[in-house]
């Protein structure tokens, strides 16, 4: 797990600037939602978590992730099998 801050460039270009970055790769639900919940936590209000993933199911995860917990999914993409989200908290 690889917690930074680093700003999105290049072809993330549409996934905005975040604060942090999760990687989350080789780990399955429920490991990232879980572990994005409790960087959330940790971050103020605003701030944004890019979380990347190679688990499929992290697409609709995070979305409905999101839409209970009051946190923004600003983008998300898939890109040679790595499912990335940008999410902003609440």
């Amino acid at each position: 797990m690889n917690l930074n801050a680093t700003p999105i460039s290049g072809s993330d270009a549409g996934l905005g600037s975040a604060t942090r970055t999760l990687e989350l790769q080789g780990l399955s639900c429920p490991l990232p939602i879980l572990k994005a919940k409790k960087a959330l936590g940790e971050m103020n209000s605003g701030e944004q978590l890019l979380v990347i993933s190679t688990d499929r199911g992290t697409w609709d995860d995070f979305d409905y992730f999101c839409s209970n917990t009051g946190h923004a999914l600003v983008d998300r993409q898939e890109t040679q099998g790595l499912f990335k989200f940008l999410i902003r908290r609440k």
